[in-house]
């Protein structure tokens, strides 16, 4: 048994899309032209998006930032993710999830990967966008604060 945890990717053209929007994977298996299996060690953040529709529409547009667990760690099961990942943000709705998208890429626009932010700052994007309000936006000092927090907790 692994300590990894693997994440599968699938595309189907105008269906479904399930795709990592940042990580650094250890490992990447690909199972056939729409189908990839990624693996995470544990501790690492990666946000996984999830879309699918129909003749009709999107029928799903979801978005979570997981931290893979350790073996023996609880954690909160996710579709196409084994065995699960630790919750720093899972939301629904694509309003709320081109929302976290425009905030990763503002993070990245500061020159921080948005692996190594404060996973508390995506906790306070999902408790923020979950009811409909702003997020405080991610700052050099926040992440400043953070290294500095890091380098005395770790």
């Amino acid at each position: 048994m692994s300590d990894l945890t693997t994440v599968e990717l699938l595309w189907l053209e105008k269906r479904i899309e399930n795709r990592i929007r940042f990580g650094k994977p250890a490992s990447e298996k690909i199972l056939d032209h729409h189908r990839r299996i990624l693996s995470f060690v544990p501790g690492s953040i990666f946000a996984f998006v999830r879309w699918t529709s129909n003749d009709f529409g999107t029928t799903l547009s979801r978005i979570d930032i997981l931290r893979a667990i350790t073996p023996g760690q609880r954690y909160s099961t996710v579709p196409w993710v084994s065995p699960g990942g630790e919750s720093l943000l899972r939301l629904a709705g694509w309003r709320k999830v081109e929302r976290v998208l425009q905030l990763i890429e503002a993070v990245e626009s500061l020159g921080i990967d948005p692996t190594d932010a404060a996973s508390e700052y995506w906790h306070h994007v999902h408790n923020r966008l979950s009811v409909n309000e702003t997020p405080r936006p991610y700052t050099r000092a926040r992440h400043q604060a953070w290294l500095r927090r890091c380098r005395i907790l770790f």
